[in-house]
């Protein structure tokens, strides 16, 4: 029998404050929301975290709105969460999220001297010599330098591709609405910031397919299971079919399974399956 099983990583386990640590993500952008773009921040973050041991807890999609920003920003401050946030920090009239981080702080924006210098510094080197663009005393440089106005008491977080910072405070880290910048911004403080939570546990999923399964008849047992085996977490993901599959995955199917530390989940998989097929469901496991 061969098992669905995706381990992320074996080490020790993970203290109960380590282990409650919570990482989420807010996507601003009225584009993401009309849909003339496509989010790819949720996808990236997910494979970030993954590829480190961790997951993500929830995401959250906010209009260029500074009242939305703000109420968001108390509310995911107040959570004690590692939170990032992509999109709002240029400085054109609908980049409303260093202020609003400010203000959800109940403090004021002010200009890192660091990010100060990495503005000047990208400023000097696009004027390609040019003496009235590299003049930083401008109206046009000196609007550039609104980038660099952060809530006070934040640090900077290095863009690789145009050495235009975010910024982080109370751990939520502050990126571009591009993902090729905000892709290497959110790796770099996972590393920086996070590397002790890192590969903390070894979770492990396991799952099996059952044909024709309905999820009514299926939660009582999947209730019974979290209650019989705390740490232990029931999914249940149903598909109408697949006409371009074959079997199992051809019609109306469920795939169930459990998810958990690898220490906990033996007996919960041997209960899910025999529960399963004493409801009359037969069983296939996914290869």
């Amino acid at each position: 029998m061969v098992d669905a099983l995706k381990k992320v990583v074996i080490d020790e386990p993970a203290s109960d404050a380590k282990a409650a640590r919570r990482f989420g993500l807010i996507v601003i952008g009225d584009e993401i929301l009309s849909g003339r773009r496509q989010d790819k921040h949720m996808a990236t973050l997910i494979d970030l975290l993954n590829e480190r041991g961790l997951s993500l807890a929830w995401a959250k999609y906010v209009a260029d709105d500074p009242e939305q920003i703000t109420a968001t920003l108390k509310e995911s401050f107040a959570s004690g969460d590692v939170v990032f946030s992509t999109g709002g920090i240029g400085a054109t009239p609908d980049d409303h999220t260093r202020q609003c981080a400010a203000l959800a702080l109940g403090t004021k924006t002010e200009l890192h001297p660091s990010a100060q210098e990495l503005i000047a510094g990208r400023i000097q080197s696009m004027a390609e010599g040019d003496p009235i663009k590299s003049d930083l005393n401008t109206p046009e440089n000196q609007h550039r330098f609104k980038m660099g106005e952060f809530p006070i008491g934040s640090e900077i977080i290095p863009n690789p591709y145009n050495q235009i910072p975010g910024f982080r405070i109370k751990e939520h880290h502050f990126v571009p609405g591009f993902p090729v910048m905000a892709a290497p911004m959110m790796a770099w403080c996972l590393d920086t910031y996070y590397k002790d939570l890192f590969h903390q546990e070894n979770k492990v999923e396991k799952s099996f397919i059952v044909p024709k399964g309905i999820e009514s008849t299926l939660t009582p047992l999947m209730e019974n299971i979290e209650a019989n085996f705390p740490g232990v977490k029931v999914f249940s993901l149903p598909s109408v079919g697949d006409a371009s599959k074959d079997g199992v995955y051809a019609q109306r199917h469920i795939e169930l399974g459990i998810k958990g530390n690898a220490n906990l989940l033996e007996s919960a998989w041997i209960a899910l399956r025999a529960g399963t097929q004493e409801l009359g469901y037969e069983i296939h496991d996914i290869t």
